[in-house]
């Protein structure tokens, strides 16, 4: 397997190699052979090649299976250079669905109990902005007084975001897909995106399919969140949905994701770059490796590599033992571990 490190902004040079360690101690665990390259991206590629995504970055990438994508802190780079933006990795590598799970641990403070939800999130058009398309731009202002966007629905992006979810949800106990939209309101737009979701159903006789509106799903999250299993939305739901899932489990330290192609994945955690913790090693490493973890299920499940299944069902028993035990925390989990520790209370459970 060859997977990229891509170590990002502030927080990110801490926590992505905690991951990384974890990542290789269920690999020689189960003797998962990993060819690793790291490459610069972010405040560090535009300080070696002049660019937050150097030519050598992006032809790299085309030839692994899968990379590490530590928090960019794009915020606070410069406006108004080309130079200077979030790499947009989702939209060259047509990575086209974000897989974003909502997992609630029970010595750890949160809304609800017992939430194992996954979002399943489509990230290629939507409501059109900067990561999500090639040239222009998908806002403009004709006079002051007036600012028009443009949302994009397709038959293609809907039924393949919707085929990942159905194939997710076979995994998992309950084997349900839950397809969240505003169809009423949005007839062609949203009617699409329901159109094709019905369409692959039929397709998966063994799953339980749903409909719901998006601003009831979103209510009904926030009551009763344990009636949904894999949720599958348009682009900008799935970003408010997501987060909404994160808050009910105790904030974006425990909101892993991986955005996932034909061929190709990506581990980015939810969370930003914090650089008000940047450079202290408190930041809590639980979100990236389980990313981490995200990446290599899929590969393997992908690939149908044995081995990659078995080390990803290794980081997820280990992590689960070291938040159980909460022995080796970090600060926002109610701990008093730095970052290094609670990454390698991980792996050495793993080992």
């Amino acid at each position: 397997m060859k997977i990229g490190i891509l170590l990002g902004d502030d927080v990110g040079p801490e926590v992505v190699p905690e991951c990384v360690k974890v990542m290789k101690a269920a690999a020689a665990r189960t003797g998962l052979q990993i060819e690793w390259t790291e490459l610069p991206i972010g405040r560090r590629g535009h300080e070696l090649h002049g660019d937050t995504l150097p030519k050598i970055t992006e032809e790299t990438l085309w030839k692994l299976d899968g990379w590490i994508f530590g928090p960019i802190g794009h915020g606070t780079y410069p406006r108004n250079d080309p130079t200077w933006v979030m790499p947009p990795l989702r939209k060259k590598y047509e990575l086209f669905a974000a897989l974003r799970p909502s997992r609630s641990f029970a010595n750890i403070k949160s809304i609800h109990k017992d939430v194992d939800i996954v979002f399943v999130r489509e990230l290629t058009e939507g409501m059109l902005y900067s990561e999500t398309v090639v040239a222009g731009s998908a806002e403009f202002r004709p006079n002051d007084d007036i600012t028009i966007g443009m949302r994009v629905i397709t038959r293609k992006g809907s039924q393949r975001v919707a085929r990942e979810a159905f194939e997710l949800a076979r995994t998992r106990p309950r084997k349900t897909v839950t397809a969240a939209h505003k169809e009423p309101v949005y007839r062609l737009a949203c009617g699409m995106f329901a159109e094709e979701c019905r369409k692959v159903a039929k397709e998966y006789p063994d799953v339980t399919f749903n409909e719901g509106m998006i601003d009831t799903v979103s209510m009904k999250l926030a009551m009763a969140p344990h009636q949904y299993d894999v949720v599958v939305t348009t682009n900008q739901f799935g970003d408010i949905l997501s987060d909404i899932g994160a808050g009910l489990v105790g904030g974006l330290g425990l909101a892993p994701g991986l955005c996932v192609g034909e061929r190709q994945a990506m581990a980015q955690c939810t969370h930003g770059s914090a650089p008000d913790i940047a450079g202290k090693n408190i930041g809590n490493p639980y979100a990236m490796i389980m990313s981490g973890q995200m990446l290599l299920q899929w590969l393997g499940r992908k690939h149908k590599n044995e081995k990659a299944v078995a080390a990803a069902d290794l980081i997820q028993k280990a992590v689960e033992k070291t938040v159980t035990e909460a022995k080796h925390l970090t600060r926002d989990l109610g701990g008093t571990s730095s970052t290094t520790e609670m990454g390698d209370a991980i792996a050495a459970a793993i080992a």
